[in-house]
């Protein structure tokens, strides 16, 4: 459906220093997806289904080393299950897989990426790692076209669209607290967390809302001399069987209008609420999970809380979230005035030659795989105009 049909153009002028000859050496293809998580898989599929051939016109890069996104670097101890889920890719069922069926008994981990390791396979996506995307800006001969710099185990290519599919595992969130630098103990983020057992004896303060906060605080208890919970609002659980649909749909629809207007992305757990299941009520009985208001600063050996009473702490664990990972983005000058970019079905308004796949709406499990199709065929109209 797509010929390969452009070639370097000759006697080209650079735009930026240092661009000519890279742009002449890469090599050219119609579209290059930058992540194979959840999101740049689901759009690789699509498009493959649409007629673009994988490793020619179409190119999937990662940074991990193996499959699974983002999952391949979580913790051993974090299963698959009511709390953490994970949406079957487009496909799936064509090989018999499913998240739903999967292994409950096994690190999540191991399980996304033997999954996505079939998938891949089975449909020959040709995903290219571990390549590190470090730039991506205008191609230095003039033809409309998108110069990805890269390093790894690929080259520089020049590409007509592109798909930035990041996701934010590689841009942990750790908010600005008074006193933060002058703490003596150990301060470790989710996406450094490996193992409870690193902070046995320890008095541990957990910072965070959301899934991870509490599969910390569950890891820890019996392990930590003492667990705190802090967070910056109220922990609001939903019981039942049905997990707060209503609540998820109304927390997609803020992301969009926030996406749409180039505002910073809010919080997702934030309108939904977490599940209570079995575990987590019998954890809130016996006091592991009870949340209190976030702490005001920091002290070299302790957390000083609203009331100006002071927890001596050993360690701080921020599970705290992550932001979009667009730095290499950057020479195009994509955000809006209030910090975010500024996206509409998933074009980016500033550069409609850019798509961001799992940004926004599409950033959780609630609506990142769905939003492939679209995506997709965003990208062929694209490709078409």
């Amino acid at each position: 459906m797509y010929p390969d049909e452009r070639r370097p153009r000759e006697g080209a002028a650079a735009r930026h220093d240092g661009q000519v000859s890279e742009t002449s050496d890469a090599e050219r293809t119609r579209v290059v997806v930058v992540g194979a998580g959840q999101a740049g898989l689901s759009v690789a599929w699509h498009l493959r289904r649409l007629g673009l051939e994988p490793g020619r016109d179409l190119v999937v890069l990662d940074r991990g080393p193996g499959t699974g996104g983002a999952w391949q670097h979580r913790w051993a101890s974090l299963r698959l299950g009511a709390a953490h889920r994970v949406a079957d890719l487009p496909g799936m069922a064509e090989l018999g897989l499913s998240f739903d069926t999967a292994a409950r008994d096994e690190p999540a981990r191991d399980v996304v990426a033997r999954y996505y390791a079939r998938y891949e396979d089975a449909f020959g996506l040709r995903v290219r790692r571990p390549v590190e995307v470090t730039r991506v800006a205008d191609a230095a001969d003039g033809g409309g076209d998108l110069l990805v710099s890269v390093t790894g185990a690929s080259g520089p290519l020049v590409t007509e669209v592109l798909v930035n599919a990041s996701g934010t595992w590689g841009a942990p969130f750790v908010p600005t607290v008074p006193g933060g630098g002058s703490f003596r103990g150990r301060q470790l983020h989710t996406a450094g967390w490996r193992d409870a057992s690193e902070l046995r004896g320890l008095r541990v303060v957990v910072v965070g809302g959301g899934t991870s906060a509490v599969g910390h605080l569950l890891d820890l208890e019996g392990v930590a001399a003492s667990t705190t919970w802090a967070t910056r609002r109220p922990v609001h659980w939903h019981e039942g069987t049905e997990f707060g649909v209503a609540q998820a749909v109304a927390a997609v629809a803020e992301q969009d209008r926030a996406a749409r207007a180039g505002r910073p992305l809010p919080s997702i757990v934030a309108g939904t609420g977490l599940w209570l299941t079995r575990a987590a009520a019998a954890a809130r009985e016996r006091g592991v999970l009870v949340d209190r208001p976030m702490f005001t600063s920091i002290e070299q050996e302790a957390v000083v809380w609203p009331d100006g009473t002071r927890s001596p702490v050993d360690a701080i664990v921020w599970a705290t979230g992550w932001r979009s990972e667009l730095r290499h983005l950057a020479p195009l000058g994509l955000r809006g005035p209030e910090g975010g970019v500024p996206v509409e079905g998933g074009v980016a308004l500033r550069d409609p030659r850019v798509l961001l796949a799992g940004y926004g709406p599409q950033a959780s499990t609630i609506g990142a795989a769905q939003a492939g199709r679209r995506t997709a065929r965003a990208v062929l109209a694209r490709l078409r105009a």
